[in-house]
């Protein structure tokens, strides 16, 4: 990909003729790979966090005294927030190899069997989305959890028998945006639980700048910032604005991303400066056009906007919520005075509002 292929360089001896070469194609990372290369392989360069990394730091340390695995991990929290970045990082601290696979994809109770027996010792198995987990695959986890065995039946009828083969000593990291998903007895066998939180514009700005200086792109201390504040408190979502303002910066002949080149791009970009797009505006809009601030079902709201409703309540709604935009209610969601003053209306009197509650919440 074009973006992914061009950094940012010196000005070359052509400029002064006359020609202004701004970028050149030194560096080729492809874009499957542009994440990989912006994640930090240790912790001091993994940045926010700290509780979290702190903690982890310490049960590494005493499982490398000890000479034993580290214990299960369980990281959760929204999407884009660095679950699967911690994972390679235990797994570089623990000297250890990853294997990594999610929840969907091991359909079978023998999809995990054959990825347990290839685990070795000291091995890290990264499931993403473990909450998708098949119930029957979710069973045969405990005992490899638990006693580092896995069981399977033999037979069949009255001639059956159990028989438990042995695994490796390993380390399960399971990761999820939805912690109440997981049944209790999966989630009971994690000995460490970290929650990851929503990071704040500072940190955000110091993730934009390492990420630019690894694209090849210089970026100015204002810039840095003001992508950190329309990121929706999310390093993935950073860095993905990063690379888009960086197309901006190189296409108006730019040797570095000034201010002015990120809220061009982001404007372009239909983002506004409380990192809000066009989907949440639109989610506001109808909120209030249409339904007079609600209280107004979640499918309803989808139907009108023509947008799918776990979309809505999994992608847009949690930052309208943070925000304090919108309000759930047991009648619906609720548009909030500060959601009206967003978007320029007056929130309409008390006596004006109608429900409007005619699909289930």
């Amino acid at each position: 990909m074009f973006d992914d292929q061009i950094i940012f360089s010196g000005m070359a001896d052509d400029e002064k003729k006359g020609r202004s070469r701004i970028v050149e194609p030194k560096k080729n990372i492809a874009f499957d790979e542009v994440e990989n290369v912006l994640r930090p392989k240790s912790m001091e360069g993994y940045i926010g966090q700290e509780k979290v990394k702190q903690n982890l730091a310490t049960f590494m340390h005493s499982a490398k005294l000890r000479h034993e695995s580290l214990d299960h991990v369980l990281l959760y929290g929204p999407p884009g927030l660095g679950k699967t970045t911690l994972a390679h990082i235990i797994a570089n601290e623990m000297g250890s190899q990853i294997k990594i696979t999610s929840g969907p994809a091991i359909e079978k109770s023998g999809d995990l069997a054959a990825i347990l027996t290839n685990l070795n010792e000291g091995d890290v198995l990264f499931v993403d989305e473990i909450h998708r987990l098949n119930r029957s695959v979710e069973e045969k986890f405990y005992p490899a959890m638990e006693d580092f065995s896995f069981d399977f039946i033999s037979g069949k009828g009255p001639s059956a028998s159990i028989i438990q083969l042995p695994l490796k000593k390993f380390t399960l990291i399971g990761a999820t945006t939805k912690l109440g998903s997981l049944s209790s007895p999966l989630r009971d066998r994690f000995g460490v639980i970290c929650r990851l939180e929503i990071y704040n514009q500072q940190e955000l700005a110091q993730i934009v700048k390492r990420s630019a200086k690894i694209l090849g792109a210089e970026i100015t201390e204002e810039s840095a910032l003001e992508l950190g504040k329309r990121s929706r408190g999310t390093p993935r979502i950073a860095n993905r604005l990063l690379r888009r303002v960086r197309d901006f910066s190189i296409v108006n002949g730019h040797s570095k991303i000034t201010l002015s080149d990120t809220k061009i791009a982001l404007e372009r970009l239909e983002i506004d400066d409380l990192g809000l797009d066009l989907i949440d505006i639109n989610i506001l809009r109808a909120m209030a056009e249409k339904f007079k601030g609600g209280p107004v079902g979640l499918e309803t709201i989808a139907a009108t906007i023509n947008e799918d409703a776990d979309t809505i309540e999994d992608v847009y709604e949690p930052y309208l919520m943070q925000l304090g935009y919108i309000a759930r209610t047991p009648r619906g969601r609720v548009l909030t005075h500060l959601g009206y003053k967003h978007i320029g209306l007056k929130q309409p009197q008390k006596d004006q509002i109608t429900f409007f509650d005619n699909d289930k919440e």
